[in-house]
């Protein structure tokens, strides 16, 4: 019986995902939970070989790892790589299976010519997930236009660590804030179904955003009640309220065992307690990982056994521990074939759901309709815009006047656009696959011919200006002189002299110091960069240092992927703006806010350590945590952060009065109406971003502090007044009491709304008149804005 006998002659899915599987043999049903390189199945010249792809794909495959991500080819070329693999396999295997074909897109679509968006802590930083929603639907449509169907994002990883070097792919510290922005990000992906969308991989399953000592991959120490409380919750609103298609694996262990092997959080946790029905792939190589990094199983054959029975469904980048190995393991009877059948009828699933038997083809003529037009760009400017968070603005130094005569721009990031970018930018990104690649002795691997001669970085970048380059726009009449001053990560300052010159010459001295990310070394963030400390790399703070000597107005800049200790720079120097990896329009967007034409509203989605000692510090601490017995205090400084969770400035000023409850006493059934007037009583327009924080002082089980339960960036003309009310629902204050039963407990509660974590500027209390059993968890917190003004 044919592919489409079965598909005809069937009408669910089930049924025709069951006459499927009655149809193939042990290799085919093998082929479907692997994926493979492009690489494979081409040239040095990047073309598709028929002879390959009868060596390699005669049983059908299940995914195709990265065509855009891999083999560094404009759009068109990689849609057409994607129709003759899906060609093959339709006309040319027995049972004619399309492919899945995933690809990377934490913060933009990882391809040449496709549109990066400032990195996700930047995202997060703009407390606007309607804007994170319409940026996930511009990545699937460039995904669904070169024939991608399988995104490895959105990142769900609380993170409290600031060391670790994958920070800036997470959507900070808080899990409503994750929650929020990564279900924004899921819905615009896989739209109301995948059928029109793309899928959507949350990630990584659970707790990877806490290693130990920083370390990526370092175990991972969490008690139940705080997973179940924190770093769950995003998978699970992901899941209940985004039905969200594929997960993703962890690389850590916890409790002993690796979250790859760990029937616990993969099954009776992700797929039992939490309800979640789709495609589990694996982190790449995690079943290798298994025997060599772990230890926890012999050989490859027992790490597929492993991988299997916690359920990871299709092991990726390519077939290892579920190739050879799985393969003579089923002949062996070691490893039962119902295990696989589970997860190749999950597979088989999704490719009926996505629609790949109806038409797994694009068209190659208008792929590049959808790449790197004018809304998609004016979309990642406004982000960058609204991304960049006002620390300090002492004096109103900022914004500036671009009326300056002489302007002194200096840093290692204030004139190179490869700093904007990050990890798993596409730039970014290849630049580590190629630099291995460069040197002169360095072999070729298939597919990288011509990688040495007259290679060129220029038309692998969007179009992008730096730092630099954007002021001298905005500035036209203005002498703007550069100079580097000092690298990214060394310590050579020999350049120093030249840069105090040039800021003694000048009326006020930009300083853009930062980070370079990516996953060689040689970067300062990004996969596996961790950081012992959290001082700016290198000599940049001793370049700071002098230019803040010469007496000139000195403003900091900081493009980077994470907070960093810049507790001297808060001390003094006026002005500091942190910009994080704002992307392809980055350069542009800190000249907007530097010289006015934007006012900054950006808030921080992580607290900022005065020192590295602090960590881990994060504002939604236990009462008994942020403080060190009597004493308080550490003995050698205070235990406040440095800016706490939620901060930022603006140029303008914000009034908040009028605090009100619809009601004075509750029970968990119950949603209230929380209200508050904000006015601007600043002399320019803004937007400010209202958080409403709640607080249960008494509880069986010992509760945060203050918990961020809902917020709304609002836009308010000078001298305008809004009234925003939040619809709340009560069983925000449900908890896992000492029995690990999640219920809402009678008592007083607090609700506080400020401007930051640690900004409170109005509060009120409720009585919860009754204990209750909650049985559904909520994440989101709706709310509505009115206009006061006449």
């Amino acid at each position: 019986m044919t592919k489409n006998d079965i598909l005809n002659n069937y009408k669910t899915v089930d049924e025709q995902v069951e006459a499927l599987l009655r149809e193939m043999t042990i290799d085919e049903k093998i082929a479907q939970i692997v994926g493979m390189w492009i690489t494979d199945l081409v040239d040095d010249d990047r073309q598709f070989v028929e002879a390959h792809a009868t060596d390699k794909l005669a049983n059908g495959i299940g995914h195709i790892t990265r065509i855009s991500g891999t083999i560094y080819s404009p759009p068109q070329v990689s849609a057409k790589l994607a129709n003759q693999v899906q060609k093959y396999l339709l006309e040319k295997t027995r049972l004619g299976i399309p492919a899945i074909i995933h690809e990377e897109s934490c913060a933009g679509f990882m391809a040449r010519n496709a549109t990066t968006f400032p990195q996700s802590i930047g995202l997060a930083a703009t407390f606007e997930p309607e804007l994170i929603e319409k940026m996930a639907d511009i990545i699937k449509d460039q995904m669904r236009a070169v024939g991608a169907h399988h995104a490895l994002a959105p990142v769900f990883d609380v993170v409290r660590d600031a060391r670790w070097g994958r920070v800036e792919e997470t959507y900070g510290e808080d899990p409503f804030l994750i929650t929020s922005m990564g279900l924004a990000y899921v819905k615009g992906l896989q739209t109301e179904t995948i059928r029109d969308g793309v899928v959507a991989t949350g990630k990584h399953f659970a707790g990877h955003g806490v290693p130990e000592g920083g370390l990526n991959w370092a175990p991972v120490h969490i008690n139940q009640r705080e997973l179940h409380e924190i770093y769950l919750t995003p998978f699970k609103a992901a899941i209940k309220l985004g039905n969200i298609a594929s997960m993703m694996n962890a690389y850590h262990e916890w409790d002993g065992v690796p979250i790859g092997a760990s029937r616990d959080m993969m099954i009776d946790i992700l797929r039992d307690e939490l309800g979640f029905d789709g495609v589990v792939v694996s982190d790449y190589y995690t079943l290798k990982t298994l025997v060599d990094y772990h230890h926890v199983a012999r050989d490859k054959a027992q790490a597929a056994l492993l991988g299997l029975n916690a359920g990871i469904d299709v092991e990726l980048p390519f077939a290892d521990c579920y190739g050879d190995p799985l393969r003579e393991a089923l002949e062996a009877g070691d490893i039962g074939i119902e295990l696989v059948d589970t997860s190749v009828a999950r597979v088989l699933k999704m490719k009926i759901d996505l629609g790949l038997f109806d038409n797994p083809y694009v068209d190659e003529d208008r792929v590049l309709e959808v790449f790197n037009q004018p809304e998609q760009t004016s979309l990642s400017r406004k982000l960058a815009q609204k991304s960049i968070t006002l620390l300090k603005n002492d004096g109103n130094l900022l914004p500036l006047s671009k009326d300056l005569k002489n302007i002194a721009v200096i840093g290692p990031n204030a004139d190179n656009i490869r700093c904007l970018q990050g990890d798993y930018h596409y730039p970014a990104h290849m630049v580590h696959i190629f630099e291995q690649f460069l040197s002169a002795d360095a072999p070729m691997p298939q597919g990288q011919k011509q990688v040495k001669d007259n290679f060129t970085w220029d038309d692998h970048f969007p179009p992008t200006v730096s730092v630099y380059e954007a002021i001298q726009q905005v500035t036209k009449d203005a002498t703007v002189t550069y100079v580097q001053g000092c690298d990214t990560l060394n310590t050579d300052n020999s350049n120093f002299q030249e840069a105090v010159e040039q800021a003694k010459k000048a009326d006020v001295a930009i300083v853009v110091l930062g980070d370079q990310s990516g996953l060689g070394r040689g970067n300062t963030v990004g996969e596996s960069n961790d950081k012992a400390d959290l001082n700016l790399p290198g000599h940049q703070q001793a370049l700071l240092e002098a230019i803040h000597e010469t007496g000139t107005p000195v403003v900091l800049v900081c493009v980077a992927g994470r907070p960093y200790t810049i507790t001297w720079a808060d001390e003094h120097i006026p002005a500091i703006l942190y910009a994080w990896l704002p992307a392809q329009e980055g350069g542009l967007a800190i000249a907007d806010v530097l010289f006015g034409d934007v006012n900054p509203a950006g808030r921080l989605p992580m607290t900022f350590p005065r020192a590295t000692g602090q960590v881990p510090v994060f504002y939604n601490h236990k009462p008994s945590g942020g403080r060190s017995n009597w004493h308080t205090d550490y003995v050698d400084m205070t235990v406040k952060p440095l800016y706490a969770f939620g901060y930022g400035l603006s140029y303008s000023t914000f009034d908040y009065t009028n605090m009100t409850l619809s009601q004075s006493q509750a029970t968990a059934n119950d949603v209230i109406d929380i209200s508050v007037t904000v006015t601007n009583t600043g002399s320019c327009d803004g937007e400010e971003v209202v958080q409403l924080y709640i607080a249960d002082p008494v509880a069986s089980a010992t509760r945060p502090v203050k918990m961020l339960k809902g917020f709304k960036r609002i836009k308010l003309a000078r001298g305008e007044a809004k009234t925003l009310t939040f619809n709340f629902d009560m069983r925000h204050f449900a908890f896992y009491n000492p029995e690990m039963k999640y219920v809402v407990e009678r008592g007083d509660v607090k609700f506080m709304i400020g401007s930051a974590s640690d900004d409170i500027r109005v509060s009120a209390s409720l009585e919860i008149v009754e204990d209750s059993p909650v049985y559904e968890q909520v994440f989101l917190c709706t709310s509505n804005v009115t206009s006061n003004s006449k």
